[in-house]
């Protein structure tokens, strides 16, 4: 039986891509997202076996994407695209549930593996994801500052790096504008950093994101 697929990627090109290569293993792709809201809708949707979803999208992106599919949609397999395999994201979406977690530089037999591994009720990472998660526990410690924020901050932090506004972040999680603001003092203080310059300074510093992907 296929596997029915969602792809969320906020880049056509990628998307099309990345459709080309499901359709390739024999699965069958039932939808596209560009979004982190749309994402979520689409997966209620059409309730796929498996939902690629890209970690740096528009919207609450691809680390609350994927909370809220595991919560709205727990028979949805997830498995994270990204363009890092450093920083704090692997640990913190694994710690979240999700099945698998690819680099977009991966080879195609490595996303065929994880396809099939995902779709038989397993979990996979990305080897050189597994490598530099297994590195930092043999280091002990804490390896990257983000590591001190909780899965909420680490999101609120995203969505500030990325440009998002106060208001945004408010309607897009659900939460006051002056609980916003209190995780974004709480961000900065944890992080000893003082302005949102610095914070996506130190973003780019450890791969939270990429020059060409802040506003």
């Amino acid at each position: 039986m296929k596997s029915r697929v969602l792809i969320a990627d906020d880049h056509e090109l990628v998307r099309t891509g990345i459709r080309r290569l499901i359709e390739d293993l024999g699965c069958e792709v039932v939808g596209e997202a560009a979004t982190g809201e749309q994402t979520v809708d689409l997966v209620r949707e059409l309730r796929p076996d498996i939902a690629l979803i890209d970690i740096q999208m528009p919207g609450i992106g691809g680390l609350e994407a994927s909370q809220r599919v595991r919560r709205f949609e727990p028979d949805c397999r997830v498995i994270i695209l990204t363009a890092h395999s450093e920083g704090p994201l692997p640990r913190a979406l694994l710690e979240t549930g999700v099945a698998g977690f690819l680099t977009k530089g991966c080879a195609f037999e490595e996303m065929q593996e994880a396809i099939n591994r995902v779709a038989a009720g397993e979990r996979y990472v990305s080897r050189d994801v597994a490598q530099r998660l297994a590195l930092d526990a043999v280091a002990g410690g804490e390896s990257n500052p983000f590591d001190r924020l909780t899965g909420r901050e680490l999101q609120v932090a995203l969505m500030l790096v990325s440009g998002e506004t106060n208001r945004d972040i408010s309607e897009a999680l659900r939460l006051s504008p002056k609980t916003v603001t209190t995780y974004r003092q709480r961000i900065l203080a944890k992080l000893e950093v003082r302005t949102l310059a610095d914070l996506l300074r130190l973003a780019i510093q450890y791969n939270l994101t990429a020059p060409d992907q802040t506003a």
